[in-house]
């Protein structure tokens, strides 16, 4: 693996101090929520390719608000993140800057980027149901049936205002309205078995304990979870599932974004387009769905063997700028129901 570029891993403390990059020390500066391993192999094959060098900074939260506090000083350039509300955030927030790039837009379909060119999606996952080998026969379910009496004390979800779940609540919104989907969201925390809490692993955990027979969880957490040395017993609890992708015969099952995002102020902004350029092209694609048990945003770059294993489903066709309009109704929604009270509320 070649050693082209330097990592700097942000100190993850209370105070979230955090070494910043010199922009001359680099020709172009990330600050990434995603992990330095998953992308490593990524800048290393662009610095091949090109001769940029890269620098990038990891923290697990506070890069947004720390452009925000940097301003018209900060060195960074890109911004890798993950979920649509944080990369429509940033926008919201102004530390974004529109590209324009036939090369981005031929790459990533119109439904994965901002119809203004302030973010752009990488790669996807899918909001599936992890279902019990045991317990749970039916091949197929939709996230409309979540709402159905038969699933009552079956079901097992993270928090109704983690981001993941905020964004499935906004496609909701978008495909019902606001009306038929707060009923719906009323009946799904009926059928909850218990209070809202925990990871997406936490949940495929409750299912091998028996506390629940089904849960909302993100797709590549089923890869993590068969692939943990460090934890081995997250393979039992993996093995003990299958993955459902809900409405997929219909309207596509939900998907959600690991993207990037070019900042406001970033001083190397060209050498910052070619890298989101890169990152965009089949090999960059493929190589990330690989590392991140993810799948490819652009058509014809297939997904790995390893996650093609799963099964084919047809994703949503709604633009996931769409979903961010409706992500706030989301989040207000999910306190009036009373969601993370659980299903006694």
């Amino acid at each position: 693996m070649f050693k082209s570029h330097r990592i700097f891993l942000g100190a993850l403390i209370a105070a979230g101090a955090m070494t910043t990059p010199a922009a001359a020390d680099a020709d172009v500066n990330i600050y990434s929520y995603r992990q330095p391993f998953l992308i490593q192999p990524l800048l290393d094959a662009f610095t091949k390719k090109t001769g940029i060098k890269t620098n990038i900074i990891f923290a697990k939260k506070g890069l947004i608000e720390r452009v925000v506090a940097e301003g018209a000083n900060s060195p960074a350039d890109l911004v890798l993140t993950v979920d649509i509300g944080r990369l429509d955030g940033a926008k919201v927030k102004g530390i974004t800057q529109a590209v324009s790039s036939e090369e981005l837009n031929a790459n990533i379909p119109g439904k994965y980027r901002d119809p203004e060119g302030h973010w752009f999606g990488l790669t996807t996952r899918a909001r599936i149901i992890y279902a019990s080998k045991d317990r749970v026969t039916q091949p197929a379910i939709s996230y409309e049936e979540l709402a159905d009496p038969k699933w009552k004390g079956r079901i097992c979800t993270r928090s109704g205002q983690h981001v993941y779940t905020i964004g499935l609540i906004a496609a909701m919104i978008a495909h019902h309205g606001q009306a038929d989907a707060e009923a719906w969201l009323t009946k799904l925390r009926d059928n909850l078995a218990r209070t809202p809490n925990g990871n997406d692993r936490a949940q495929v955990k409750a299912i091998f304990a028996g506390e629940c027979d089904i849960a909302l969880g993100n797709s590549y957490y089923m890869g993590k979870m068969l692939t943990n040395k460090k934890n081995p017993e997250q393979k039992d609890w993996a093995n003990s599932v299958r993955i459902l992708f809900p409405n997929s015969a219909e309207r596509g099952t939900h998907v959600n974004l690991s993207g990037v995002f070019l900042a406001k102020n970033a001083p190397n902004r060209d050498n910052a387009i070619k890298l989101m350029e890169f990152l965009s092209a089949a090999m960059a694609q493929e190589l990330y769905a690989q590392v991140n048990y993810e799948y490819p945003v652009k058509d014809g770059v297939a997904a790995s063997d390893f996650v093609s294993k799963w099964g084919d489903f047809k994703a949503d066709d709604l633009p996931l700028a769409d979903i961010a309009k409706n992500r706030k109704a989301a989040s207000e929604m999910v306190d009036r129901v009373g969601f993370n009270d659980g299903p006694s509320s």
